[in-house]
C-alpha cells in the first residue's frame, strides 16, 4: 500500500492487540478496582490506563513512524499519515459495575481518512473487525446489517438517556423512539456492534469523542450500513452520530431536521 504497510497487514495487528489488551481488562473486572476522576469528571480505572498504555507500547514498537490519539494519553505524531486511535475501555460505568458489554476500540485513519476498525468486547469475546475494501467480520465470519426497512419492526438502541436530554436531543430521540418497535440502551460501542452485525437497526449515540467513533464508520460502512452524524455526515469527529441500515437512515435524518438540537 505504502511505505508504512499493508491495511490488512494493520488490520491484523489491530485484532492482535485489541484482543491482548482487552484480555488484560478482565484482571480487574468485577474485583472491585478503585475508579479515579478525571478533570471532566468522568470515571478512570487502573485497567483503563495499563491497557492503554500496552497498546501504545506495541504499536510504537512494531510502527514507529506512525501517530497515536488515545483517551488516556492523548496524542503523539499528529502530522502522521498514519493514526492509531485508542480507547482501551469504551463503556467504563458498565465495567466498573460489572456489565460485560464494555468494549475494547482501535480505528486506524490513513491520511486523515477512516479505514480500519476493531471493536472487541472481552467480557463476552465477540470482537468486530472491518478494514475498508475488506468486509466486516464478526468472530472471523463476515457479517451484515439488518435489512429492516420499516421503523415499526425496528430495535432502537441508545446510551443513557439523561445525556440525551442534556445535549439538548430529546425532541428527535422520542420521535424516534416512538416509532420503533423496540428500545434498550445496550449502550457505547457494544450497541454499535451490534447494528453491525445485524442484531439491531439502530444505535443513537449523542455524545462521542474521536476514540468512540472511530472504528464505527469503517465498521459500519463495509458491514453495508452506514455511521452518520446527526447532520448526516460520514465523520467520526463530529462529537455525535447513529449507526443504522441505508433503508432507514434517510427517515433518522428527516426526524433530526424536523426538530433541531436545542441549545441553552
Amino acid at each position: 500500500m505504502n511505505q508504512f504497510g499493508s491495511k490488512k497487514e494493520f488490520l491484523q495487528f489491530a485484532i492482535y492487540i485489541a484482543r491482548a489488551a482487552g484480555k488484560k481488562t478482565l484482571d480487574h473486572f468485577k474485583k472491585g478496582v478503585q475508579v479515579d476522576r478525571k478533570d471532566d469528571d468522568s470515571p478512570v480505572t487502573v485497567a483503563d490506563r495499563e491497557a492503554e498504555a500496552w497498546m501504545r507500547e506495541r504499536i510504537t514498537e512494531k510502527y514507529p513512524d506512525h501517530g497515536i490519539i488515545g483517551e488516556e494519553y492523548g496524542t503523539v505524531g499528529e502530522q502522521k499519515s498514519v493514526q492509531w486511535i485508542l480507547d482501551p475501555i469504551d463503556g467504563t460505568q458498565s465495567y466498573i459495575h460489572g456489565v460485560p458489554l464494555y468494549t475494547t476500540l482501535i480505528g486506524i485513519t490513513i491520511d486523515g481518512e477512516p479505514e480500519i476498525g476493531v471493536i472487541y468486547a472481552p467480557a463476552t469475546d465477540e470482537l468486530c473487525d472491518a478494514a475498508v475494501g475488506l468486509g466486516t467480520r464478526f468472530n472471523g465470519h463476515y457479517c451484515k446489517v439488518g435489512n429492516t426497512r420499516s421503523f415499526r419492526e425496528s430495535t432502537l438502541l441508545s446510551t443513557d438517556i439523561t445525556t440525551i436530554y442534556e445535549e439538548g436531543l430529546d425532541q428527535p430521540f422520542n420521535e424516534i423512539l416512538k416509532r420503533c418497535r423496540l428500545h434498550r440502551t445496550w449502550g457505547d460501542a457494544y450497541g454499535h456492534m451490534m447494528v453491525a452485525i445485524g442484531r439491531a437497526d439502530i444505535m443513537f449515540d449523542p455524545l462521542l469523542n474521536i476514540w468512540d467513533a472511530a472504528p464505527l464508520l469503517p465498521i459500519l460502512r463495509e458491514a453495508g450500513g452506514v455511521f452518520l452524524d446527526l447532520a448526516g455526515h460520514a465523520r467520526i469527529d463530529s462529537g455525535h452520530g447513529f449507526s443504522t441500515n441505508e433503508l432507514l437512515a434517510g427517515e433518522i435524518l428527516s426526524i433530526l431536521e424536523s426538530f433541531p438540537k436545542k441549545t441553552s
